[in-house]
């Protein structure tokens, strides 16, 4: 899918697909720069299994981010940008709804 910028340039929007949760230092960077709640703050169990921080903090390893609404990310590319450890996977195609 093409799209065209104000100026009439061509654009493709590269869409957030996967966060890497073994590369993902949870830093929240793109979680910060992306204002359509495509991202969250998850933690990871002691089994490597993503958990919501509303569990016990003794059973969570580290924290991660991790998609939330993968059907609102626009494919600006911003995440990426800013992602220090390169987690995140990006692709063309939108998520299925």
């Amino acid at each position: 899918m093409n799209s065209i910028t104000r100026d009439g340039r061509s654009w493709t929007p590269e869409y957030l697909h996967a966060i890497n949760a073994q590369v993902c230092i949870g830093c929240g960077r793109c979680f910060k720069v992306c204002g359509r709640h495509v991202m969250t703050l998850k933690g990871v169990g002691d089994e490597g299994q993503l958990v919501s921080l509303d569990e016990d903090d003794e059973d969570i390893e580290r924290k991660v981010m991790a998609m939330d609404d993968a059907g609102a990310c626009i494919g600006c590319g911003a995440c990426a940008r800013v992602c220090p450890t390169n987690c995140q996977t990006h692709g063309t195609e939108r998520a299925a709804e």
